[in-house]
């Protein structure tokens, strides 16, 4: 295996990347900023991304608040009730997703391809 160089291995961009980039957790990130209580349940996340899987939700979410972008409290009710909110950081994050986003419409046909 080749040598890599010191600086690519403390690269910044390459390890926040690494905690949020897949396509999960900008979502969550996405509709937690977009909520207008700005709180979310586990179900209200669920019925926007149809397509994730209840266990891949739950580790994103669990992953996002590990990294301390979004905070999840429990509320003692028989049920149990957990909610979901962007902590100062996520929210400071937010900025640059939605660039991202408006970037990603306005180059949408010339970046996805079939």
């Amino acid at each position: 295996m080749a040598d890599v160089r010191a600086e690519y291995l403390a690269c910044p961009i390459r390890h926040v990347l690494s905690r949020f980039g897949d396509k999960w957790s900008m979502l969550v990130l996405f509709l937690l900023n977009r909520s207008e209580t700005g709180v979310l349940r586990f179900n209200e996340m669920r019925r926007f991304m149809t397509d994730c899987s209840q266990k891949m939700l739950s580790q994103t979410l669990r992953n996002l608040e590990q990294n301390h972008l979004v905070h999840r409290e429990v509320f003692p009710e028989v049920p149990p009730r957990v909610e979901y909110s962007l902590t100062d950081t996520g929210k400071s994050l937010m900025p640059a997703i939605m660039a991202l986003i408006a970037w990603g419409q306005e180059h949408f046909d010339e970046v996805v391809t079939d």
